[in-house]
């Protein structure tokens, strides 16, 4: 099992909004976004950030993806 970041890319495609502007919200660093960019592990407490900055859930910008 991994997670998947993917519904995160697709909330900032519906918003209009880059990684970089994200980061940027969110005040994580640009290592963070590489990692989720990778679907690699993070922190919880940048998710929170990343939840608080684009006002939305844990389940709405990640998911469990079970191979």
């Amino acid at each position: 099992m991994q997670i998947s970041y993917n519904k995160l890319w697709k909330l900032l495609i519906d918003r209009g909004m880059k990684k970089k502007e994200l980061q940027k919200a969110s005040g994580v660093s640009a290592a963070s976004i590489a990692k989720m960019g990778r679907n690699g592990n993070i922190t919880t407490k940048v998710l929170l950030r990343i939840c608080i900055a684009l006002d939305c859930d844990i389940s709405d910008i990640c998911e469990v993806e079970r191979k």
